[in-house]
């Protein structure tokens, strides 16, 4: 895998000589990621360059710290992405300007609440003494570099019946940081959908409505919430990170509208005759999702702060947009590792958060029932499962009740609800195999008290 992933550098490296849709793709990756994680985690630019953008062989960044925009250079092609404060990082296409509305002031955080309420924590670890020496031992392992492929595991958080029982951070990183979750960002866009049905305003079989099937006699006029939910539209896109060429990099990297452009693709199967996972459909989704919250557009951004992150006290978490207005669904939500804990805590708690229901009852069964073409049970409503059966579960080590979002580069929320558990990991592991997902779960299940 990693020799494949560095001849694939190789090529895009020698493509952007030749190819003007890479160097554009390839700009915009360097833009849009060093934008957000200089204004939003506010990390030093020379580690992004380092570590975030090594696949982007020769770019060249003008940071304009005032602006806050970021310009990227790959060769003759240039792209920027400014931040602004409400509403995150936005990659923009040509000379366009922000002209987003400004959304509403955010619900104040309570640093001295004991977490989850704020963000004081035990100032040692709330385990007995046998469980933190085992427990400080597999997160040594997590954080180690043992190979030639870096892991760069950047942040560690573990809850056990509600309680942070464990954190740790790579040097540069803390608790205050916001980290990217990459594909995370889609069971994000399960809970928008939740919270919507909690509302009133959406039931999962109904239809998406995207005005790209509006012509007579269009098939994809009848998908519904559900089918794309559980990756079963039938919808062609090619999902691949590691090539350029691919689907998902172009839509992220060179498109304006993320939605738009996803649904613009034909159906190659029948509805839920076949599952495929595809970050096009989590921007349709949340495209109609934000549509349905209001028809006003600064009600609508505001929608997943004011129903969602704030009443969860995810105060760093940023759900960024599209040149368009619309949520990258896919791919652009930025927390900490204590409010994607948070995350997870609210689906361990069946979609109740301080006294209010969330989420629907009985959304958290529907989330993780598994989709019926998903041939591994690996896949419910826009979260991994581990319900396959004996050696065809992902993860055939671990409990079959696992449910978990997942992100490029490896980042994790696993639950595990017969533990009370929640454990995320976040990080830029590039190469997949320096990171033991499996043997990490299980080391922490192991040093845990059941």
């Amino acid at each position: 895998m990693a020799k494949e992933r560095n001849l694939r550098l190789r090529v895009l490296s020698g493509a952007t000589r030749f190819v003007p849709r890479l160097r554009r793709v390839a700009a915009g990756y360097a833009a849009k990621l060093a934008c957000s994680a200089l204004f939003h985690s506010g990390r030093e630019l020379e580690a992004i360059l380092r570590e975030d953008l090594e696949g982007i062989p020769g770019a060249e960044l003008s940071v304009d710290r005032e602006r806050r925009e970021v310009r990227a250079r790959v060769r003759d092609c240039e792209r920027r992405a400014l931040w602004r404060e409400d509403i995150g990082g936005v990659l923009l296409h040509e000379d366009e300007q922000l002209s987003f509305p400004q959304l509403p002031p955010r619900a104040a955080p309570q640093p001295s609440q004991p977490w989850p309420g704020g963000e004081e924590v035990p100032a040692e670890w709330p385990l007995p003494a046998a469980a933190r020496a085992a427990l400080s031992e597999v997160l040594d392992e997590a954080f180690a570099e043992p190979g030639p492929k870096p892991r760069r595991t950047r942040a560690v958080v573990i809850v056990q019946r509600g309680q942070l029982v464990a954190e740790r951070y790579a040097p540069g990183f803390d608790a205050a940081m916001p980290l990217l979750g990459w594909s995370m960002t889609k069971s994000v866009v399960n809970a928008l959908c939740g919270r919507l049905v909690a509302q009133g305003k959406l039931d999962v079989q109904d239809r998406i409505g995207a005005p790209e099937w509006s012509a007579p006699g269009d098939p994809r006029a009848e998908l519904t919430f559900d089918q794309l939910l559980r990756m079963s539209s039938g919808l062609r896109f090619w999902e691949q990170y590691w090539n350029p060429f691919s689907h998902v990099v172009g839509m992220l990297f060179a498109e304006r509208s993320t939605g738009a452009h996803a649904a613009e693709f034909p159906l190659v199967a029948k509805p839920d005759a076949r599952w495929s996972y595809a970050s096009g459909t989590s921007n349709i989704l949340a495209r109609a999702a934000r549509e349905r919250a209001s028809s006003d557009l600064a009600e609508s951004l505001a929608y997943p702060y004011r129903e969602l992150f704030d009443k969860l006290g995810m105060h760093s978490a940023r759900f960024e947009l599209d040149a368009s207005g619309n949520f990258v669904g896919s791919s652009f939500c930025w927390a900490t590792a204590r409010d994607w804990a948070r995350f997870g805590q609210l689906y361990l708690q069946r979609g109740a958060w301080g006294g209010e229901q969330l989420l629907p009852q009985g959304w958290w069964d529907y989330t993780r029932r598994p989709t019926p073409r998903a041939p591994a049970g690996e896949y419910g409503a826009h979260f991994w499962l581990n319900a396959g059966r004996g050696s065809k579960r992902m993860h055939p080590g671990l409990p079959d009740e696992l449910v978990m979002a997942r992100g490029f580069e490896e980042q994790s929320v696993t639950i595990v609800p017969s533990r009370e558990l929640v454990i995320v990991r976040l990080g830029q592991t590039g190469h997949r195999p320096a990171w033991d997902f499996d043997g990490f779960v299980a080391g922490v299940l192991k040093a845990l008290p059941e």
